[in-house]
């Protein structure tokens, strides 16, 4: 199908305010009405007009179509870019039947390239019915420990909409949202009626949170299990020590037994997240070796080589 320049079929510049665009839309949707127009093609260029305005005159619609950048011109082919929509979420709401200030194309009269950008269903939300609001998705990053306790925090989300001047921006709408205790990555919360507007006095959409955790955490999270990376002293792994670990959920003593090699992982029943199925947590044990930074410390480590027969690459095969 071919790209089609909305902003060359209304005769307009591409930083057009509102108010130019409704001016030139009159003028052009009288001058192509099929019922006074003498021209052959009026029919088609009334819809083209009609099509043209139902995408600029709309926030979120316009600045969907403007993200498509200047690399596609009249006529070229066209097929949308793997994931152009993001962040853009379309619930109908175009012109109401018979109104003079808004009449565009006849139900169904949307083309192909329009119906590629917004969707095959649009044009039978034009008709007179009630129309539940389109359902909305976005992120919110949350702490580990947000999980462990439960917390309400503030999200803020940016929604396009048209200035007074007719320049697309976006404006922040902040929401308090209740982080649910137990909540593991990936799963969401569904906000109701916080959505896409409904149409013909539908329902508003429901607004979906996936839950991500802060991935700046020192933990690791699979499903319901808490990883954590504990350093250990080589003599702290060799003879054995109880050391204080950190949890979401607070410090512990742990135990770390004789002769714990690194990557030695010990369970902690029952510490990971507390969703439906609780979760474990693993300290997962590293040596951390001292620095030789002065003679006497390699002294020492002189004194080790010679009284250990240890051989950390006897497994390999040379």
């Amino acid at each position: 199908m071919e790209y089609k320049d909305y902003y060359a079929i209304m005769g307009v510049k591409r930083d057009a305010t509102a108010e130019k665009l409704k001016r030139s839309y009159r003028k052009l949707a009288r001058k192509y009405h099929p019922d006074v127009s003498q021209e052959a093609d009026a029919e088609v260029k009334f819809k083209e007009v009609g099509e043209a305005y139902e995408v600029l005159k709309d926030p979120e619609k316009r600045a969907a179509y403007d993200q498509l950048g200047s690399q596609w011109q009249a006529g070229q082919d066209f097929h949308p870019p793997p994931g152009w929509e993001a962040g853009f979420e379309f619930s109908g709401g175009g012109p109401q039947a018979n109104s003079p200030e808004t009449s565009g194309p006849e139900l169904g009269a949307f083309s192909d390239f329009f119906e590629s950008l917004y969707g095959r269903g649009y044009a039978r939300r034009q008709q007179g019915l009630q129309i539940r609001g389109e359902d909305h998705h976005a992120r919110v990053i949350v702490d580990l420990e947000d999980s462990y306790n439960g917390t309400t925090r503030s999200i803020t989300l940016q929604i396009p909409e048209l200035t007074s001047d007719g320049q697309v921006t976006t404006r922040p709408r902040t929401l308090k949202v209740r982080i649910p205790k137990g909540i593991r990555q990936g799963q969401q919360i569904r906000l109701a009626g916080q959505g896409g507007t409904g149409y013909g006095g539908g329902e508003a959409g429901d607004l979906y949170l996936e839950v991500e955790f802060n991935p700046n955490s020192q933990y690791r999270v699979e499903g319901a299990d808490v990883y954590l990376d504990l350093p250990l002293a080589p003599w702290e792994a060799a003879l054995g020590a109880t050391v204080k670990v950190p949890t979401p959920s607070g410090a512990v003593d742990l135990k770390v037994p004789p002769d714990s090699p690194a990557g030695k992982k010990l369970r902690l029943k029952g510490r990971g997240i507390p969703a439906r199925q609780v979760g474990d947590l693993y300290v997962v044990l590293q040596i951390a070796l001292p620095h030789a930074d002065s003679e006497e410390h390699r002294r020492i480590y002189q004194q080790m080589k010679r009284e250990f027969t240890f051989n950390p690459r006897a497994s390999l095969e040379v």
